[in-house]
């Protein structure tokens, strides 16, 4: 599988355009940069639009690895959900989704098997309301675009885009066709984030000044792997040279921070480690004369960024795969009247007994607990990545059902996979300060629940 990508003279150029001040609005498609500069043309906002309600959601499939194997189970578990049809190239994972189908809810999907395009076939079907869109992150445009243009609502995996002309693109088509193109990112879902976001919006922490957040996470042996994501993944790290994961720490900080519902990321600067942790694995693990020792990696193996929002706020942005490591996201977020840190979780407000020992999470829970995790928790158990997976599809099945906005939009999708295209133009550039597109067009200032 393939898609086009920004080549290295384009991406060296437009990082010097960046650096001397010449801006980005050069990589937006001409309708974009109309629409940018003249607010009279903006198409209507998907911002706190409703779905339609209904009774069942009715799902497709796109892709049925083992990562669309685990959404598919947790969606299986969801009451008023009805999967329809399973799409991916490998005719073994398609049966396998189409088994579990049949075993957990009595009804078999029909699969698309035919190529790497059978999913337009698919979208077009006029029984599916939503498209899950589990693939490699190159077709993730391609096939959200399809489906929104077939008229279906989206939930596309992370990141939502590579470029931000993709970036673009989604937030177009997704006004265009008034589909709500949704990101798949889990971890806004988890435990502690919905947590420490009820804390937040109950003032605890008072005037939100700085945030940390990361995906560390020791992915050598994936990478390496002649399966699943080994077939695709460790292809991203030739070529790119920045933070190619930036949504998971990144969309928990956002939502604290108030992204698009009162501030915005503005520009970013970001630089790189030299690349040592693939080679090195390489060395340990392949036999000589494997193909993959003609590989070149180019992404360094530690990515640091420092964006800063419309509001003044920080926040640093990293992202390491390539080194033994415990997994980590850092989540960490400080204020006037206190910090919060996750990995281990711990939290120090002012004026706590002990001066300047932090304390446990554990007092806050029963009072912050998110009423999500109260009502779902055991179902929950069940799910991938600690629950978040499971409450992540519930929320998204209850919006539609009742008819509510979703909690996460295109513009959302738009700036969380921003860093990714902007971190390698950054550090192409000796990390010279880039800006952020306003994907909302300004609507960001609008303060939403």
């Amino acid at each position: 599988m393939s898609a086009p990508r920004i080549s290295r003279r384009q991406l060296l150029r437009t990082a010097g355009a960046a650096a001397a001040g010449v801006g980005l609005g050069g990589l937006r498609p001409a309708a974009a940069q109309a629409i940018a500069d003249d607010p009279v043309l903006a198409t209507e906002s998907m911002m706190g639009v409703p779905y339609e309600a209904r009774d069942v959601v009715r799902v497709g499939l796109v892709g049925c690895g083992r990562r669309g194997h685990s959404l598919l189970n947790d969606l299986l578990g969801i009451e008023k959900v009805e999967v329809r049809a399973v799409c991916d190239v490998n005719p073994a994972h398609a049966a396998s989704a189409q088994d579990l189908c049949q075993k957990r809810k009595a009804r078999r999907p029909e699969a698309y098997t035919d190529g790497e395009r059978h999913y337009e076939a698919l979208v077009r079907r006029d029984d599916l309301d939503l498209v899950y869109i589990p693939s490699p992150w190159r077709w993730h445009v391609p096939m959200a675009v399809a489906a929104m243009e077939a008229g279906k609502h989206v939930a596309v995996e992370v990141p939502a885009a590579l470029t931000l002309a993709d970036c673009w693109k989604l937030v177009e088509v997704s006004e265009r066709s008034r589909r709500h193109c949704t990101m798949i990112e889990n971890c806004n879902y988890g435990y502690e984030e919905m947590l420490v976001n009820r804390m937040v919006k109950a003032g605890l922490f008072g005037e939100l000044l700085h945030a940390e957040c990361a995906y560390n996470h020791d992915l050598r042996e994936i990478l390496f792997e002649n399966d699943s994501e080994g077939l695709w993944r460790r292809a991203e790290h030739i070529g790119r040279n920045g933070n190619l994961y930036p949504t998971h720490g990144l969309g928990p900080v956002a939502w604290y921070l108030g992204i698009h519902r009162g501030d915005r990321f503005d520009h970013m600067v970001s630089m790189s480690s030299p690349e040592a942790g693939l080679s090195a694995y390489r060395q340990a693990k392949l036999a000589a004369g494997d193909p993959r020792w003609q590989e070149k990696y180019d992404c360094g193996d530690v990515n640091t960024s420092l964006l800063k929002t419309a509001q003044g706020r920080t926040i640093v942005l990293q992202h390491n795969v390539s080194n033994p490591r415990p997994y980590d996201r850092i989540n960490l977020l400080a204020g006037t009247k206190g910090i919060f840190r996750g990995y281990p979780e711990r939290i120090f407000f002012d004026g706590h007994a002990g001066k300047h020992k932090w304390r446990s999470l554990k007092e806050w829970k029963s009072r912050y607990e998110d009423p999500l995790w109260t009502r779902l928790k055991k179902a929950a158990s069940k799910s991938g990545h600690g629950g978040m997976d499971y409450i992540m599809s519930w929320r998204m099945v209850d919006c539609m059902r009742r008819g509510l906005p979703p909690d996460m939009d295109v513009y959302d999708a738009a700036a969380w996979s921003a860093p990714g295209p902007l971190s390698e133009m950054s550090v192409a550039a000796g990390s010279a300060p880039v800006k952020f597109p306003d994907f909302s067009r300004g609507r960001w200032r609008t303060v939403r629940s």
